[in-house]
């Protein structure tokens, strides 16, 4: 089928981007890789940019950056807890077993 010379016929306006998708990814992602502390701002930035995106009623092209970002948060903060329960659990090791300090 040949298009017209002006192009392909109008379906509707463009996908758009949601301001905030790059910054969730790059949390998402910095959560695992450096800081676990980013995950919490990650997956509670990613929940609020899913519903504004659901909401709007427009299809948007980073969608499923945002969708990545929030995994990788909820992944991110399940890691922190995680570590903070193994380091206070050393921690209380620690103290209850004397520090591991020898008495000479």
């Amino acid at each position: 089928m040949a298009y017209p010379p002006d192009g392909p016929p109008y379906y509707g306006p463009p996908p758009r981007s949601h301001p905030n998708g790059t910054t969730i990814l790059v949390l998402g992602i910095l959560s695992l890789v450096t800081c676990f502390l980013l995950g919490p701002f990650a997956w509670s930035m990613g929940n609020k940019a899913l519903r504004e995106i659901d909401e709007s009623g427009y299809p948007y092209e980073n969608r499923s950056h945002v969708q990545a970002g929030r995994i990788c948060g909820i992944v991110g903060t399940v890691l922190m807890i995680i570590m903070f329960l193994i380091v206070a659990f050393g921690v209380t090791v620690a103290i209850l077993t004397g520090g591991g300090s020898s008495s000479l």
